[in-house]
């Protein structure tokens, strides 16, 4: 297969165009999203849905959030991520495998259903993680295009994938929101270094290779401005796969969390990585494809 995003494999980085659409699907009668919002992704690689969860939902999910935390030695061995210099939970990877209350949200209609709406295909969940920030000393997400490591370490063949961020807890100005770069979505940067063997061992606690340099980073920044959508429990940022964002580290007592899914076109399955010896773990980047039929109703009544 022809790579069309090649990085890593060059002394200096590219800014490439894009050879895809965003959105895949105009906006039609019975959409799930207005056809305003489905432009709105469209222009700037992502959308920010309030109040799509109860109180109630929200109030089962922080319980189920907090019962993962509460006991990172019951999951499955390498999941559970630290921050880089504590012992503190940064992520817990594959949590649909893991939560039965978690596998009923990703395959809620109001993610899934979504989610296949944008990319007009069956979907899976690629990868999903409970991302943990904590008060006082929740580490920065420095800036990437989740694409790029997809595409080079995992063999993502194109950008015909999202994501999906269910804030847990208030995302504020102050707390590490997430931030990105409205636009990006239209332009690869090649990042610069080869893959080290196991990089993710390394990269899922702080990324060092398939980060964007700062020229390149610049010049995106300058022309399209960086925004930082916030949220109170039950608001949910989708944002495509190529759209660079990262996150500042959070000195305030307010933790942040948030429950995200990666919803991968099933005609996007993966092949062998672009740019790496070999794929890694299924925890990660899930090899094998189980088309999500969407549910509707609450979440509730759901046991872990």
């Amino acid at each position: 297969m022809q790579d069309q995003y090649p990085s890593r494999c060059a002394g200096q980085p590219e800014l490439l165009a894009r050879h895809e659409p965003v959105a895949r699907r105009a906006w039609e009668t019975g959409a799930p999203l207005t056809a305003e919002q489905i432009e709105r992704f469209d222009r700037d690689g992502y959308l920010v849905l309030e109040n799509v969860f109860s109180e109630a939902e929200i109030a089962a999910l922080q319980a189920e959030t907090g019962r993962l935390l509460s006991n990172p030695a019951g999951l499955e061995d390498e999941t559970v991520i630290a921050e880089p210099d504590s012992r503190e939970v940064r992520s817990i990877f594959r949590i649909h495998g893991q939560s039965r209350m978690m596998e009923r949200l990703a395959a809620d209609e109001r993610l899934a259903g979504v989610a296949s709406y944008l990319l007009d295909d069956e979907v899976y969940i690629h990868q999903s993680r409970l991302n943990y920030k904590p008060g006082f000393r929740g580490k920065e997400f420095f800036w990437h295009s989740d694409f790029e490591t997809w595409h080079t370490e995992d063999g993502m063949p194109a950008m015909r994938c999202l994501s999906m961020s269910v804030l847990l807890a208030e995302n504020n100005p102050h707390n590490g929101p997430l931030m990105l770069i409205p636009g990006s979505q239209r332009v690869f940067v090649t990042c610069v270094g080869e893959t080290p063997e196991d990089h993710y061992r390394h990269s899922l606690r702080r990324q060092e290779f398939g980060v964007p340099d700062e020229y390149s980073l610049a010049e995106l920044a300058h022309k399209h401005g960086i925004e930082a959508p916030t949220g109170k429990p039950g608001t949910v940022i989708l944002f495509d796969c190529n759209t660079m964002h990262g996150s500042n580290g959070n000195i305030t007592p307010f933790p942040r969390s948030n429950a995200f899914f990666v919803f991968n076109a099933v005609s996007n399955r993966l092949v062998a990585p672009f740019g790496a010896a070999k794929p890694r773990p299924d925890f990660i980047a899930a090899r094998k494809v189980e088309p999500i039929r969407p549910v509707s109703g609450e979440l509730m009544g759901v046991a872990a």
